[in-house]
């Protein structure tokens, strides 16, 4: 199973030229740049469009317009995760949004409580803690910005792989512990250039 990993694309989608060819498309959020309805609109089409047998996205912080949004018309084989999951040809995927709203009180660390224990492919928009999480600070020191809640599931899960993005600096692919991180971040970190997107293999 070949997986593509898309994530922070910011409205830039339509400069791919080519993608990578893979089973599956997983886009982990922040799509849009201002979080306006049309911005969502323009990559809902785009991606519906593109050629995988099977799609999956979640929200970001940048997506605001979708927060509280029942995503209708959207073809079978494109799936919107908000906190639930699918199972895809044996492999189980579930995704968590990070909205402002949730992560100014506690429903956040609720959202990521309730990730279900067989999961095989997690799907988040921030970082675990330490693991492709690295950006620079205001006074320029480099300091971790993942979520503690997220990698406490993580131990506690198991999942095959972890998707996510929202850190332009730290995109990338590592693995630990048996466990494939993916930071599918597309924007550089100020911007200007396209990150190649990362390619699973499970």
């Amino acid at each position: 199973m070949k997986i593509l990993h898309l994530s922070d694309t910011h409205g830039a989608h339509h400069r791919f030229r080519e993608l990578p060819e893979a089973d599956i498309l997983v886009h982990s959020g922040d799509f849009c740049m201002i979080g306006e309805e049309r911005e969502a609109l323009d990559f809902l089409n785009w991606f519906c469009d593109l050629p995988y047998r099977h799609k999956i996205f979640i929200c970001g912080n940048h997506d605001s317009c979708l927060y509280g949004a029942n995503i209708d018309g959207l073809d079978n084989n494109v799936h919107y995760l908000c906190n639930s999951g699918i199972e895809i040809e044996g492999l189980k995927f579930y995704g968590v949004p990070m909205f402002t709203e949730d992560c100014v009180s506690s429903r956040q660390a609720r959202n990521y409580a309730q990730i279900h224990n067989d999961t095989d492919i997690l799907i988040t928009h921030s970082p675990a803690y330490g693991i492709l999480d690295l950006d620079d600070s205001i006074d320029g020191e480099v300091i971790h910005y993942g979520s503690e809640e997220i990698l406490d599931c993580i131990m506690k899960v198991q999942p095959r792989a972890h998707l996510f993005g929202h850190i332009h600096r730290s995109h990338g692919l590592m693995t630990q512990n048996g466990i494939i991180f993916s930071n599918g971040a597309i924007m550089n970190d100020d911007y200007t250039k396209l990150n190649k997107p990362n390619v699973i293999n499970l």
